[in-house]
């Protein structure tokens, strides 16, 4: 039987993509992999991935026939050191890296994807050692790169400002969205719980960055100014900064009406949208912000901030507040709340807006420069 050769061999850092708990940057990996596979499918592809954090069975889709999976195995510094001795003893001819990190040995033709500066932009928001860290990595990974892809124009123009990066280096490919974002029955307890109540939603890791306190702060503000009859849920893991935002919620007198989920699977995190009243995110900086746009596809009305990406990537379907402001997020959720023509206006909105962005359209460019001969 007649077989195409190989073009080239592709390697890809797989080890964010199948965690078990997924956030932005792990979410982005596994769906650009899930998707590279339709356009990479007569492609050699190795997917590395670390076995301390990877196991085989989270792979949820076929792979083709031409992909392997590789378990690189390192007590530490598993990019820099394990990666770059597989690229020494057995190189590929691409190396695609979808979150940051360049090992130091890698081929010409390496391609890394930075999801944002965060921070540079909100430095009191990461320890001293983690800014470090992140500079130095990203920074490198820029230098090193064949191709830098950005999530947003505004990641973009940061890196470009920043750290000196030529326009003619980047390539800003929009992230994508589940096309089949469906609802099953969910096992969920506290999830049932609040099936009859009205409740406002932030979905993200509690951290600084993401402005909870301030959220927390707009919901006093609605409780005291409007005596509104909604609860505030709170669904991800506490990040930087968790004993702050631990001690805001403890301090506050509405701390009854303040529930935290932890961390929601996709099942789960969808279901909340659904009933959700209002979606907050009006958080201080995002290189992307993936959750806007999931609120938006589900039909939730969305205020977020009018900084960094979000107003590139909400475009008309969500109220633009400032984030240090929390009375304005109050005042904003309200409207959504009360003004019913305001809140369908919004909700169609986002639901044009979210046409834009497909992880299939995501995957369909990354590949183009995969395989590129230029």
């Amino acid at each position: 039987m007649f077989r195409i050769p190989y073009l080239m061999t592709i390697g890809i850092d797989a080890s964010r993509a199948f965690v078990k708990n997924k956030t932005g940057i792990e979410e982005y990996s596994y769906q650009i992999i899930k998707h590279l596979r339709s356009y990479l499918r007569h492609e050699k592809v190795i997917l590395y991935l670390d076995p301390r954090i990877n196991k085989s069975e989270l792979i949820d889709f076929e792979l083709p026939g031409d992909w392997e999976i590789k378990f690189l195995r390192a007590p530490i510094f598993w990019t820099q050191i394990r990666l770059s001795v597989q690229m020494i003893f057995h190189p590929v001819d691409v190396l695609f890296i979808p979150a940051h990190t360049i090992p130091i040995i890698r081929p010409k033709k390496s391609f890394v994807v930075v999801h944002g500066l965060e921070y540079e932009f909100c430095p009191k928001a990461y320890s001293f050692f983690g800014k470090l860290y992140m500079r130095f990595v990203i920074k490198n990974s820029c230098r090193w790169a064949e191709k830098i892809i950005s999530v947003s124009e505004n990641t973009e123009k940061d890196l470009m400002k920043l750290y000196k990066v030529p326009v003619g280096k980047i390539k800003m490919i929009y992230n994508g969205i589940e096309n089949k974002f469906k609802i099953q029955s969910s096992k969920f307890k506290t999830l049932e719980s609040l099936r009859d109540e009205n409740f406002l939603l932030f979905v993200g890791r509690l951290e600084e960055r993401k402005n909870i306190c301030g959220i927390i702060e707009a919901f006093e503000f609605l409780k005291s100014k409007y005596n509104v009859p909604y609860k505030l849920v709170l669904a991800g893991n506490f990040g930087y900064g968790a004993e702050r935002i631990k001690n805001k919620i403890k301090g506050s007198k509405h701390e009854e009406d303040i529930i935290q989920v932890g961390y929601v699977s996709d099942e789960e995190k969808r279901a909340l949208l659904r009933g959700a009243g209002v979606f907050l995110f009006p958080t201080f900086y995002e290189g992307f912000g993936l959750p806007i746009v999931e609120a938006q596809s589900v039909g939730v009305p969305v205020v977020t901030s009018n900084v960094s990406s979000m107003p590139e990537v909400a475009g008309d379907g969500a109220v633009l507040v400032d984030p240090k402001k929390s009375e304005n997020i109050a005042e904003a959720a309200y409207k959504l709340m009360t003004d019913k023509e305001a809140r369908d206006d919004i909700i169609n909105k986002g639901h044009e807006n979210v046409k834009r962005f497909s992880w299939d359209a995501c995957a369909r460019e990354v590949s183009k420069l995969l395989i590129s001969n230029e």
